[in-house]
């Protein structure tokens, strides 16, 4: 859903199409999402259209990226710890 709103704003019918889920089911993803600050919803008529809000997931890309920058290092370590390992066995 929130890849199909990046697009630009869908109502909640257009967001239930693609995972062939009742509108009732649907609208409950919504409020989840919603609720974790990911999209705004507005009602036009009978219709709730759906914006994405890209501001909580700029935070986790941080986080994310954090982690990645710390978790390579650690791997690239490790992989320099075991291919010195293994050319200390091929010399034996």
């Amino acid at each position: 859903m929130l890849r199909s709103l990046a697009a630009g704003e869908r109502h909640i019918g257009e967001l239930a199409a693609p995972f062939n889920m009742s509108f009732a089911a649907a609208s409950k993803h919504v409020k989840v999402l919603e609720s974790a600050g990911l999209i705004r919803r507005k009602r036009q008529g009978r219709r709730h259209v759906c914006r994405i809000d890209p501001s909580p997931l700029a935070a986790a890309e941080r986080w994310l990226r954090f982690y990645e920058r710390f978790w390579t290092r650690r791997l690239d370590a490790l992989e320099a710890i075991l291919q010195e390992e293994d050319l200390k066995g091929h010399l034996k």
